[in-house]
């Protein structure tokens, strides 16, 4: 570990700290919302530039959107993705960047804080309780409502969804428990899935550019992806003897591979590749495969963002928290599946029977 990055976490750690407890004691006040036209101007706080962070916060984004249609919404986040993710929100006002490096830019980082303090919010949303600056810039905010992200003590030791772990759909149950607080009726609707918002000319791209990529092929196509950052990523070997069966068994498909920015491939280039940069113009030539395949990564959750039918491998990440869902999309161990067991579950989702084909094979 360089001593950048040992500093970096230890200001994390001491970070946690100091704000873990921030909000708690103005949690339980008796406000009611009276009017929800009242509501005309949300912060929604994810100080993250993770392409797959991002994405995952797009379920919430919806769900305030439905709650209060009238509202504008802000986002505060780090990095570039943002404006690219929500540029089909209709809801979505602006994006408020804080500085990746904020000691290398520390009088941009002042004035992020300064324009949250200066916008006139009615409510103020943080996603992820454990982040520092996100609990920072609710209680920095002037808005009369305000959600720290997590639940009351009482609330945490009642019944919790079965799916509650799962990282995008958290933030939509606490959400919709601290609503209740505010006298509003409680919504039991499914949480709606990633949605990168594609139009029909960037789906029409995309299928455009997937004829290309397979010489105008007329077979349906199976998307891999086969890269991950850190312990995440697969070996060579794995990906080679995975790829080779998945030829011989879907032959009347072809096989395409998403590069990653790095422009790496576990499989050596062996199939028709596709590489840019652009997340909108990968996310419309995904959209337009029969399905994905792919370890736990940003571009995983893009694909599900697309409502391409999703397989994630998972080796040493969360399943119930990161797995790809919805759209017949699933979530695999790789420690305890087999080959045959992928089969399974690839015939199972090409069939539109994803559950029952997996609940045979694992």
């Amino acid at each position: 570990m360089s001593v950048l990055t040992a500093i970096n976490v230890f200001r994390r750690r001491v970070m946690h700290s100091l704000t873990k407890n921030v909000g708690k004691s103005k949690r339980d006040l008796d406000i009611v919302l009276v009017d929800k036209t009242e509501i005309k101007r949300i912060l929604i706080c994810r100080p993250n530039a993770r392409l797959g962070n991002l994405l995952l916060i797009t379920p919430l984004v919806q769900e305030v959107s439905e709650m209060f249609p009238n509202c504008k919404i802000d986002l505060f986040v780090k990095g570039p993705l943002a404006p690219i993710i929500f540029k089909n929100y209709d809801t979505v006002h602006k994006t408020i960047h804080l500085p990746k490096k904020p000691f290398k830019s520390l009088l941009k980082y002042c004035k992020v804080w300064i324009s949250i303090r200066r916008q006139p919010y009615d409510m103020a949303i943080n996603v992820d309780q454990n982040s520092s600056s996100g609990r920072l810039a609710i209680i920095f905010s002037r808005a009369k409502y305000k959600f720290y992200g997590d639940l009351s003590d009482q609330q945490q030791h009642q019944h919790v969804k079965s799916d509650y772990e799962h990282i995008a759909k958290y933030p939509v149950y606490n959400f919709r428990n601290y609503l209740t607080k505010l006298g509003l009726a409680k919504s039991n609707s499914i949480i709606l899935p990633l949605d990168l918002k594609l139009t029909q000319p960037e789906l029409k791209k995309g299928k455009k550019t997937l004829k290309k990529i397979v010489d105008g092929s007329s077979k349906k196509t199976i998307c891999l992806f086969t890269y991950a950052t850190g312990t995440k990523c697969l070996s060579q070997d794995w990906w080679m003897d995975f790829y080779q069966t998945l030829k011989q068994q879907y032959a009347d498909y072809t096989i395409i591979e998403i590069l990653p920015i790095e422009n790496v491939s576990q499989i050596g280039f062996e199939a028709p590749s596709f590489y840019s940069k652009d997340i909108r113009k990968i996310g419309a030539v995904i959209a337009n495969a029969m399905v994905f395949i792919g370890a736990d990564s940003g571009v995983m959750h893009l694909a599900s963002s697309v409502q391409t039918p999703t397989v994630g491998l998972f080796s040493v990440s969360d399943l119930k928290k990161y797995e790809p869902y919805d759209n017949s999309s699933i979530g695999v161990d790789v420690t305890t599946c087999s080959l045959k067991d992928y089969f399974k579950i690839l015939n199972g989702i090409l069939n539109n029977g994803k559950l029952k084909a997996y609940s045979k094979a694992v």
